[in-house]
């Protein structure tokens, strides 16, 4: 016949068992609350991680060019002024030849292209192709615009006598600045395929991902303009 002291070490054992049974339990799903809570923070498709590697990288490439115009923008003007001293005909400087409400102009025409683009990314999201298709064809067209507004302005600037090959200043200002145009070239043509592929049933609500890496791609674009339009165009070298 067990005894009292028998009863109450299985007791005690049954007891450490189920405490140990409740607090694998709880360990469990505790660790499958911060499993799914990571996942939720990370998740990202691999497209998205790579258009937003490739901006961060662009915005590096574009910051090694703009601090190249800032800095020979300053040496062409020593030129030109030791150029004034010793009564040579000076080159011509951008300052010279900056039309500013012209391409404010075409700046207003690109950043509200960022507009249309959130529009379009609306629109295919509620499925509505009808409207996005509308947004996209938009937003093309207001970076064509652009283009052509810069294209104009560097013809104007050539004809004034500043050229890529004037100075320094003229070699990093055309170098940056057809640096963006190229890419919203490839903005526009990125656009164009969407456009197509909206239009062949292709793309529905539930490619709205695609419209939204091109939107980040278009952004971006937006973005750098307006550090190059405040820097080359807005602010003065003394």
């Amino acid at each position: 016949m067990a005894t009292q002291s028998d009863v109450d070490e299985k007791e005690e054992e049954m007891e450490t068992t189920q405490k140990s049974d409740v607090d694998e339990a709880v360990e469990l799903v505790a660790e499958d609350i911060a499993v799914s809570t990571a996942a939720k923070n990370t998740n990202i498709s691999n497209g998205k991680l790579a258009i937003w590697i490739f901006l961060a990288s662009d915005f590096l490439f574009f910051g090694g060019f703009i601090s190249a115009f800032l800095l020979y923008r300053g040496r062409s003007l020593e030129i030109v002024d030791a150029g004034l001293q010793s009564g040579s005909t000076p080159s011509k400087v951008l300052s010279d030849v900056l039309d500013i409400p012209f391409t404010s102009a075409t700046s207003f025409i690109l950043l509200m292209s960022s507009l249309t683009m959130v529009l379009a990314l609306a629109a295919i999201k509620r499925n509505d192709m009808r409207r996005a298709q509308l947004w996209l064809v938009a937003t093309a067209l207001f970076g064509t615009i652009f283009l052509g507004g810069q294209i104009f302005e560097f013809t104007e600037f050539v004809r004034a006598g500043f050229t890529l090959t004037t100075n320094l200043s003229g070699t990093t200002f055309f170098v940056l600045t057809g640096l963006h145009g190229a890419h919203v070239v490839i903005g526009i043509f990125w656009l164009m395929i969407l456009l197509g592929l909206s239009t062949s049933g292709k793309l529905t609500s539930k490619d709205s991902e695609k419209v939204e890496i091109a939107g980040l791609y278009w952004h971006f674009v937006d973005v750098i303009w307006i550090v190059i339009f405040t820097l080359i165009y807005l602010i003065p070298v003394n």
